[in-house]
């Protein structure tokens, strides 16, 4: 079959991109930026890329006539204060688009709604679900609650309170319930929902064989990590403060807090387990998910992560927009240094932040990261997807990939922190030397008095961490 797979840049179409090859289909990959994709070589010959947005009509005639299905796996609930309306936008484009087609099934991954009040992320993904059931195909619509997996928000969130926190003084919503699913599980759902006529125009609830609270999620991450921890709950903690008790602790975004922490109050329990006996699967459980989750990540295999979404006020960008650094009107502190040892130097900067730090003054990048913390920005808690390898579109702390090769000696970096202009960080290595470039794009008097006002400090920082890197 010929598959129109939106989302293959996201934390759920990355892992189901090989699945579908593996089976033998011939995949049409969409992404807003094809900068920001990747695919490994034994992939390509199996599949194509088209570049859309899914916000942008006229892009969306780019859609190849003779699919035969299509996934569905965007949303915008991290990027915009205004995701609902967009969200409806894109999925109302979608539908016209696909329905010009040939495709005779969209499968849709949605959210569990079965509460007759659902919070604005969850009413927005049943309204995207409407939307799509409307189009000239059979629809398929699955819904989950919270989908673990190395590199899911879901995941994150759990290991940054478990892991930090030996006390958890914590709101009342870790006593609601819900049925979490792990995404290998997700991604077979997903794959064996595609063609089968039993599915067509039906919506399914899709979770695992527990049923727990969130406080039961994290004593359970706590026991396989072979961690001591106590919870107390605070019946009187706000959303507000909730969404901030989030966000500071954990790598997320206010954004995303807030939108997660309305959806937590609400029981998201599948209605029934017929898809399991559609498709003849068994959904392991959240303990035996955990184990799988812990050895993926000690080799290093995490495939896909939440925080490869891109951090923008409106997500209307491109990393392209970025990838050339500009001279005018901008600020340049430019260091480099000779090099006995390339590639050395290489694996260095390869394996530049996260837990290895910036090699230099840590303390001082930690201060700008609480900072920025304080600002609304993303922090460092980010880290990064894999300790060794960087593409583009990676997040690194509170840096994006915009341009990485190896061969070339290239690393370039955009700030994603709070600032009043745009940040670039570049490494490159010509001849025998390393050069090591900061660029500052100011926003008016504010964004050349930061300049100044960090000036001194760049001095102490970026000698010190190119002297790291070139020892």
């Amino acid at each position: 079959m010929k598959i129109l797979l939106t989302g293959a840049t996201g934390y759920v179409g990355k892992r189901l991109l090989p699945v579908l090859v593996k089976s033998g289909h011939k995949v049409v990959c969409c992404a807003r930026d094809v900068g920001r994709f990747h695919p490994s070589e034994s992939l390509e010959e199996s599949i194509s890329i088209i570049e859309i947005d899914l916000l942008d009509r006229p892009s969306l005639a780019k859609i190849p006539k003779d699919i035969d299905a299509a996934y569905y796996l965007v949303h915008s609930m991290s990027s915009s204060s205004d995701y609902e309306d967009m969200e409806r936008r894109s999925a109302m484009n979608f539908r016209e688009a696909v329905s010009k087609t040939n495709a005779r099934q969209v499968i849709y991954l949605g959210g569990i709604a079965n509460e007759k009040t659902l919070s604005k992320h969850l009413g927005s993904r049943k309204r995207v679900e409407d939307e799509l059931s409307l189009g000239e195909y059979h629809f398929t619509a699955l819904r989950a609650g919270i989908i673990v997996g190395a590199g899911s928000a879901s995941f994150e969130i759990i290991r940054d309170l478990v892991e930090k926190l030996p006390i958890m003084v914590a709101p009342k919503w870790l006593r609601t319930l819900c049925q979490p699913i792990a995404i290998a599980d997700v991604v077979i759902i997903l794959e064996k929902t595609l063609g089968n006529k039993k599915a067509f125009d039906d919506n399914f609830d899709i979770g695992g064989e527990d049923i727990l609270s969130y406080r039961d999620m994290l004593l359970l991450f706590a026991k396989v990590r072979g961690l001591k921890r106590r919870i107390f709950i605070l019946p009187v903690m706000s959303p507000r403060l909730s969404s901030y008790w989030l966000y500071f602790i954990t790598a997320i975004s206010y954004k995303l807090a807030n939108a997660l922490v309305e959806s937590m109050k609400m029981e998201v329990l599948c209605r029934d387990d017929r898809i399991n006996h559609l498709l003849n699967i068994r959904p392991i459980g959240y303990e035996e998910a955990l184990v799988s989750i812990f050895e993926e990540v000690e080799h290093s295999q995490i495939i896909s992560s939440w925080k490869d979404s891109l951090v923008s006020a409106d997500g209307s960008y491109k990393l392209s927009d970025f990838i050339q650094v500009p001279g005018h009107g901008c600020f340049s502190d430019q260091r480099s240094k000779s090099v006995k040892d390339k590639a050395v130097i290489l694996n260095r900067i390869w394996s530049i932040g996260g837990k290895g730090g910036w090699y230099y003054a840590n303390w001082l990048w930690r201060i700008r990261g609480f900072l920025d913390k304080i600002a609304g920005g993303v922090g460092l808690r980010r880290g990064r997807t894999n300790e060794h390898e960087i593409a583009a579109g990676d997040a690194i702390d509170f840096w994006r990939v915009l341009y990485a090769n190896k061969n070339e000696g290239r690393l370039l970096l955009f700030a994603e922190m709070k600032l009043p202009g745009e940040a670039w960080l570049e490494f490159k290595l010509e001849g025998s030397k390393l050069r090591q470039t900061a660029t500052f794009r100011p926003r008016g008097l504010l964004g050349r008095l930061y300049w100044f006002s960090v000036y001194p400090l760049h001095g102490i920082l970026f000698t010190g961490m190119l002297n790291k890197l070139t020892e």
